[in-house]
């Protein structure tokens, strides 16, 4: 028998029983909360498995044609890497801030996957506004890492992450992969140095992705004033492990503000600013 064969008899005997109606906190609850997620992360198409996620919630998002046309334009600057709901939630907050006033702005762009499935998604050109895409194009700056990630080996992970290709150093191909786009402003060079380049003032989207608390912290100091009540605010790697220097500083300066910042399951962060 197969497995999935196996958990559809193990489900009709359960029904039978009536184990599905035990009150919480019971055995019988226990295993009935067990059956339910094998089964269905049993059943093909029903579970969710990649980039440090594991689900069986509905990700139909995955089969919608503009996700797919979106997803497929980062691939298409980048790779696969699989993630899918980190896109997806980007896109969200993309979509959210396309209805407001402003511009758009990314800190560090690497090859552009989130920023390229982006602007395919919201047709860049029909949507009059700037894109401003901030990137060192030679890994994190040592100078703005601070203590406490030395110490605990981002400095290393840095050094693999280019030889490995991971992070471009090829400003060039970044540029050709946007070239198809108007409006767009590549700005090179390490953060905070460049923010000063940044000459809008007004910003509808904030995404930040630098891999180290200090820069990551500078961004957000300088740039939340100009963000447009109700921007989204995504930083994608505040809720992942060894990223805790991240998550600290960010949640700090939240709390300077009463604020704080929606932890989510594919190991971003969210923050809207207030009105």
């Amino acid at each position: 028998m197969s497995s999935v064969g196996l958990l559809n008899s193990i489900k009709q005997a359960y029904f039978r029983i009536g184990i599905y109606t035990a009150p919480r906190g019971t055995l019988f609850y226990r295993v009935h909360q067990m059956v339910k997620a094998s089964y269905f992360l049993a059943q093909p198409g029903r579970r969710y498995n990649q980039d440090g996620l594991r689900s069986i919630h509905n990700h139909d998002f995955m089969s919608d044609p503009a996700f797919v046309r979106a997803y497929q334009r980062g691939v298409q600057a980048a790779s696969d890497f699989q993630w899918h709901w980190r896109v997806h939630v980007g896109l969200w907050a993309a979509r959210l801030a396309a209805r407001l006033p402003g511009d758009f702005v990314e800190c560090r762009t690497n090859r552009g996957f989130l920023s390229s499935a982006i602007m395919k998604d919201l047709d860049w050109d029909k949507a009059g506004r700037r894109f401003y895409l901030l990137d060192t194009f030679s890994g994190r700056a040592e100078r703005y890492v601070s203590v406490e990630e030395k110490e605990g080996g981002v400095l290393e992970r840095n050094r693999r992450e280019l030889e490995s290709g991971f992070y471009t150093t090829n400003v060039e191909a970044v540029r050709a992969n946007f070239a198809e786009w108007k409006n767009v402003c590549i700005i090179v060079g390490a953060i905070p140095e460049t923010l000063e380049q940044i000459d809008t003032q007004c910003i509808a989207f904030l995404h930040i992705d630098m891999n180290c608390s200090p820069p990551e912290v500078a961004a957000i100091r300088h740039l939340w004033d100009r963000l447009t009540p109700g921007a989204p605010v995504l930083l994608d790697d505040y809720a992942g492990f060894s990223y805790e220097w991240q998550k600290i500083g960010m949640d700090a300066f939240a709390t300077e503000r009463g604020l704080s910042i929606l932890s989510l399951p594919t190991g971003q962060g969210l923050l809207i600013k207030p009105p």
